[in-house]
């Protein structure tokens, strides 16, 4: 559970670097925009993995999806129902990512990057509150 918060942690920071970039310098910058789907999939990736780490071992459950694995966890109390949402829109984000990556919008990217990695790192501290 450990490396997989560092792992959180360590891809949010990088994509920190990105955040005071202008959206157009970084639709306009390649290296920008694979650092950061690459960044976004390693931390979403790491979060549901740590989610269906602990449905399994603590629930005692395993999602049928990837989005229901977060619910799982609101239902134990574990998550906030409003940031279990935006957890769930992550996940089917990576989705696209991975299965449908040339439908990727990288306005999404960007918006994702400035608006929504704090619900990462709130998801990693409550993870890290179960150690």
């Amino acid at each position: 559970m450990r490396s997989r918060c560092t792992e959180i942690e360590d891809s949010l920071n990088r994509l920190e670097e990105f955040r005071f970039v202008s959206r157009d310098a970084f639709l306009a910058n390649r290296d920008m925009l694979d650092i950061a789907c690459y960044r976004l999939l390693l931390a979403i990736e790491a979060a549901l993995t740590l989610c269906f780490h602990v449905s399994a071992k603590l629930l005692h459950q395993v999602p049928e999806e990837y989005a229901g694995c977060f619910g799982l966890l609101q239902q134990a109390g574990i998550l906030e129902a409003d940031l279990t949402k935006r957890l769930q829109q992550m996940a089917r984000f990576l989705n696209l990512l991975v299965h449908v990556y040339w439908k990727v919008y990288y306005e999404q990217v960007y918006d994702i990057m400035c608006d929504q990695l704090n619900d990462l790192r709130a998801f990693r501290a409550a993870m890290t509150q179960l150690l």
